[in-house]
């Protein structure tokens, strides 16, 4: 829900009176939260474009000393509903029936990622799609990237693609002042699990397989206005979820199959 056109949020103002920078702003929050929020996503809560997730709400009101239901008025109120909202099922590109075509629109999703690449879950170990997502992150240097998992990696595929990653780059290093990797894992262990991969243009949503009872090999290929709010959708749950950034952190990681 957006602000009032021309009118500042009460979140912004908090920021502004005490003269930080969205940059200052999301370091402070990270240091009370242990998140991994950045200027991006400050500006977008800030804007109302997204709604802060519960631990950042606290972690905010705690930053800037003031009530979630004054700091939030412009998330929470009664505007009119979105792009996204009102477009319905026209964000739906195409329905993938098959286990082939899911796979290949995940990597098509992957390899086409420019500017943000958004990976959720802890099952996969499709190869080719693993190694498409390495190889995005090894061409594209300002390409971002957020994998979040939920609980630990199923499979040792999954662990490996993560150490991986972590070669090709350091989610300490910042290119042009932006973090460019983030692996985090949600906690605590019950949380839902969710299955997609977003870049700014496109995204896909695996389903249930409408074959039978077991698996994830149908799918969903989604348009921009999908996609782009999905990629929102995972750098919150990044931004909450605790950081698995070092080759120590990930190989203590329990890994369920080999």
């Amino acid at each position: 829900m957006a602000a009032v056109a021309g009118a500042d949020s009460a979140l912004k103002r908090a920021r502004v009176a005490r003269n930080m920078t969205l940059e200052e702003a999301a370091d402070a929050l990270n240091a009370i939260t242990g998140g991994a929020s950045d200027a991006s996503l400050m500006s977008a809560w800030e804007s109302g474009r997204r709604r802060t997730g519960k631990r950042n709400r606290a972690g905010l009101c705690q930053l800037y000393r003031e009530r979630p239901e004054v700091l939030f008025a412009h998330q929470d109120g009664a505007e009119a509903t979105s792009v996204l909202e009102s477009s319905g099922t026209a964000v739906v590109v195409k329905v993938l029936t098959r286990w082939t075509d899911l796979v290949e629109a995940m990597v098509d999703v992957a390899a086409g990622a420019r500017e943000h690449l958004v990976v959720t879950g802890s099952r996969s170990r499709e190869k080719a799609y693993l190694a498409a997502i390495e190889t995005a992150v090894a061409q594209h240097p300002d390409l971002v990237h957020y994998r979040v998992l939920y609980g630990p990696p199923r499979h040792r595929v999954l662990a490996d693609h993560l150490l991986r990653l972590l070669e090709l780059r350091d989610p300490s290093a910042r290119r042009n002042g932006v973090k460019t990797l983030h692996i985090g894992m949600v906690e605590p262990t019950e949380a839902l699990e969710r299955f997609f991969v977003a870049s700014e243009t496109a995204a896909v949503v695996p389903l249930p397989s409408f074959h039978g009872a077991e698996g994830f090999d149908c799918g969903v290929l989604l348009s921009r206005e999908a996609a782009v709010g999905l990629v929102h959708h995972g750098r919150e749950a990044c931004a909450s979820a605790r950081p698995v950034e070092t080759i120590e952190a990930v190989r203590a990681l329990p890994v369920r199959h080999n």
